[in-house]
């Protein structure tokens, strides 16, 4: 096993595409952060891009955009791990996570605890699910729109209350700066859209992560007072066919397994499951 490094996102992507994009659904968040560095240079700190080959094809990819987790390709087995987590040790022994294949994630953080004596615990069990076809949702009360300037004060309250809801919370200056990316930029890539009833905004749905044949969408948030009514479910199916419609031929989402309402109605919507990704955490030697 041989594990090469690159700092440069096109010439990794060049090299690892081909692997990638034979999973292409599976791989979305790999190939979206691909995609995003290629487009641009500005990051917090400079991001891991490795891959392990063996007999000169390549068997595993890894990337980091710190402070996120570590996060992981599909694998035909587990004998590219070691060399991974000896690798990711030794250029980020702080790594609070890493995200993966549901067993591949599980025989990693075995693996971690074994070489740095660090333990784990899963933290969110994950669904990952692709749409080629909407299932039209009728007799929702309101519309659908793009985000707009107005909007900011409740959509950034709503990044927040979804973060602390289903991650580990966002600093509001965290929230501003992903309304205002999803805001400006180009819209083909990424984008935020709201559901709005009564002329108010009720729910809202970004959508980026583009990969060569697809888009992901995420996050999707409806306030606890306003859920019920069938908005998540309207956003989510207008996005899904505008972003089909735009000349993606399939869409992907996560649901959180802990939550059965999203998975039910993605699946309504026309979302069909294709594999189960597990985030672990790693806890600091006492």
């Amino acid at each position: 096993m041989q594990l090469k490094r690159f700092e440069n996102a096109a010439e990794f992507y060049e090299q690892v595409k081909p692997f990638l994009v034979a999973h292409e659904a599976e791989h979305n968040v790999l190939l979206g952060i691909c995609s995003a560095l290629i487009q641009t240079d500005i990051y917090e700190a400079p991001p891991y891009m490795a891959y392990v080959e063996h007999d000169g094809e390549i068997v595993a990819v890894a990337m980091r955009t710190p402070p996120y987790n570590l996060v992981l390709s599909d694998m035909a087995d587990d004998s590219p791990i070691a060399t991974l987590v000896q690798n990711t040790y030794a250029t980020y022994p702080d790594l609070k996570g890493i995200v993966g294949l549901k067993a591949i994630s599980k025989t990693f953080a075995q693996t971690w605890k074994a070489i740095t004596g660090q333990d784990y615990r899963l933290n969110i069990e994950e669904r990952l699910y692709r749409l080629q076809k909407v299932n039209p949702v009728h007799q929702v009360s309101g519309e659908y729109r793009a985000a707009i300037e107005a909007d900011r004060e409740i959509l950034v309250q709503w990044f927040i209350d979804f973060s602390v809801e289903a991650l580990d919370g966002m600093s509001r200056e965290d929230a501003e700066r992903q309304f205002n990316v999803r805001l400006t930029s180009d819209p083909l890539q990424r984008g935020l859209r709201v559901w709005c009833d009564r002329g108010k905004p009720v729910s809202f749905a970004g959508y980026g992560g583009q990969t060569p044949h697809g888009i992901r969408i995420g996050p999707v948030y409806t306030p606890p007072e306003l859920r019920g009514h069938g908005y998540a479910s309207a956003c989510v199916a207008a996005l899904s066919q505008e972003l089909l419609d735009a000349g993606r031929k399939f869409v992907s989402l996560f649901t959180d397994l802990s939550n059965p309402t999203s998975n039910h109605i993605y699946q309504t919507i026309g979302y069909e499951p294709v594999c189960y990704v597990d985030e672990y955490r790693f806890e600091a030697v006492s």
